[in-house]
């Protein structure tokens, strides 16, 4: 897997992330609320982590 893969499934992924945050919001979520920021968390590092490793690359 090359560089261009990784930031494509990055992006990809990354996309998805409006999609949590509005999952989030809804007040019905009881304690599927803490999989779900968990799964922010994750996807913010994710992408931070791929910024550190390509700087001129950044999303």
């Amino acid at each position: 897997m090359d560089k261009i893969d990784i930031k494509a499934r990055i992006a990809k992924i990354a996309i998805q992330r409006d999609s949590l945050v509005e999952l989030l919001e809804k007040p019905n979520l009881g304690t599927l609320r803490i999989d779900v920021d968990q799964a922010l968390e994750e996807l913010d590092e994710l992408v931070d982590e791929f910024n550190e490793t390509f700087p001129e690359e950044k999303m």
